[in-house]
């Protein structure tokens, strides 16, 4: 008999009751350290005071009215992200998986309004993800996300990742409206971009006159010690998709554009019921507050190389079970010989929660405000959960 929730997922047998900062509490009482931060979102923990209070009052002032209307909160929240930004302008959705359907929508508007309909192709990676939705899956394009679920939506080509080559040759035709990518892989392992690679493709990008949107979902709002990843390489997308931090576990997403990006985008071409409701944007602002300031990101910054350190000094213990570190801030994977999966389950063992990726990866995505204390007490727990995994030796 199927449950009342539809099994898409295999869950863990953990049911957490309430939590602060990087820690939560399961139902029987125990306490986990928390290193997934609900996969990139609780940027500031869970129940941060400064989210509950906005959360709260907004609460117990107006909750929706429909962007029929003018929501002042909204227009807060866009005003912080333009000035912190590339953008000019900006759309709220619920998730990054609207943020990613908005963005097709609007790179092949404008070559609509432009009077070439015909460049409606988007480039994509190989390895990509962005989200779960018809265009979300079309842009991935790897058999796990798509198998079922034909036919695809059309207009998306694919490029091996790495493949500089290809990539050219990809950008050299006429059809070619963008090209999506993450600055940092998530779900395909953690794996970061090169600066040079994101320089060379917006190179190839002004070139062809193609617009390049930025899938910051996971790798934006601070996690990598900048607002946004892409800002290390010194150079700006014409889109870029947010959600996860942004609203600090509270749904909310953003597409961000500049003015000549969102050109065809007229009233009535795109909208949202719920997307940029007052609940959401009043914690939005909130966060926003608070990871925009530099000095926040200088400590997330500092953090980062403390994980990274530790994680290496991990590694060099436990060759047999962990090969590499890979990522940026803290967004940081640890390549594993064993199978993922299993140091997912030993961790939680010793109450730990990290977050599974592709190439046989484990995410470790805390809270961007984890205490040092926490950092040192999750390494240590990954420690003993690698000594577990390793049989010991025969007498």
């Amino acid at each position: 008999m199927i449950s009342p929730i539809l099994p898409t997922y295999n869950r863990a047998p953990l049911s957490f009751v309430s939590g602060e900062g990087a820690w939560l509490v399961e139902k029987d009482g125990r306490r986990f350290l928390d290193l997934g931060a609900g996969i990139a979102v609780n940027v500031l923990g869970h129940a941060h005071p400064a989210l509950t209070e906005a959360l709260t009052a907004q609460a117990g002032q107006l909750w929706h009215t429909s962007n029929l209307y003018h929501i002042p909160r909204q227009e807060e929240l866009a005003e912080r992200l333009v000035a912190a930004t590339f953008a000019d302008t900006c759309f709220f959705t619920n998730s990054g998986t609207e943020a990613c359907e908005l963005a097709v929508k609007m790179a092949r508007k404008y070559w609509s309004e432009k009077g070439q309909p015909e460049r409606h192709v988007i480039l994509a990676f190989t390895g990509s993800f962005h989200g779960r939705s018809s265009a979300g899956i079309a842009a991935a394009g790897s058999e796990k996300m798509t198998k079922g679920f034909g036919p695809l939506l059309p207009g998306f080509r694919h490029v091996p990742f790495g493949d500089h080559e290809a990539l050219r040759a990809a950008m050299a035709e006429p059809d070619v409206a963008a090209v999506i990518l993450e600055p940092v892989q998530g779900e395909g392992g953690i794996i970061p971009v090169p600066d040079v690679c994101l320089k060379g493709l917006r190179d190839l990008c002004d070139e062809t006159g193609a617009l390049m949107i930025l899938d910051e979902v996971q790798c934006g709002m601070g996690r990598t010690g900048k607002l946004f990843a892409h800002e290390w390489a010194g150079i700006a997308p014409d889109i870029m998709m947010v959600a996860k931090g942004i609203g600090g576990g509270f749904p909310l997403g953003a597409l961000l554009a500049t003015e000549d990006a969102a050109s065809g985008m007229s009233a009535g071409s795109h909208g949202s019921t719920y997307g940029g409701n007052p609940l959401a944007c009043a914690v939005g602002n909130a966060v926003m507050e608070i990871v925009a300031e530099e000095s926040f990101l200088s400590e997330v910054r500092r953090k980062a190389g403390l994980l990274r350190q530790a994680l290496e000094g991990l590694v060099a213990s436990h060759p047999e079970v962990f090969e590499l570190v890979r990522g940026s801030g803290l967004m940081l994977g640890l390549k594993c010989r064993v199978p993922a999966g299993d140091v997912v389950q030993a961790a939680y063992g010793q109450q730990l929660c990290i977050v599974p990726a592709a190439d046989n990866t484990v995410r470790l995505l805390p809270p961007l405000n984890i205490e040092d204390e926490d950092i040192r007490e999750a390494v240590a727990r990954l420690d003993r959960a690698a000594v577990s995994l390793v049989p010991a030796p025969q007498a």
